[in-house]
């Protein structure tokens, strides 16, 4: 999908030079993914407190290789 943005230059040049790529299409790209990785992982860490486990869980016997 053919999109056009106006981002700072200053930016792109910065991003450009620190990430090593070599098109802005790149450092849009990467850009967007780690945008999206940071809210998912915001999004899980708002669930620590809130998964209540039985209290006679092991978890030890879920991870032996038996």
């Amino acid at each position: 999908m053919p999109t056009n943005l106006a981002i700072d230059d200053k930016l792109i040049e910065n991003a450009l030079r620190i990430g090593k790529h070599k098109t802005k299409k790149a450092v849009v790209t990467e850009a967007l993914m780690e945008y999206i990785q940071r809210r998912e992982q915001l999004r899980i860490i708002d669930l620590f407190g809130k998964i209540h486990y039985e209290e006679d869980y092991n978890y030890k016997n879920q991870r032996s290789r038996n």
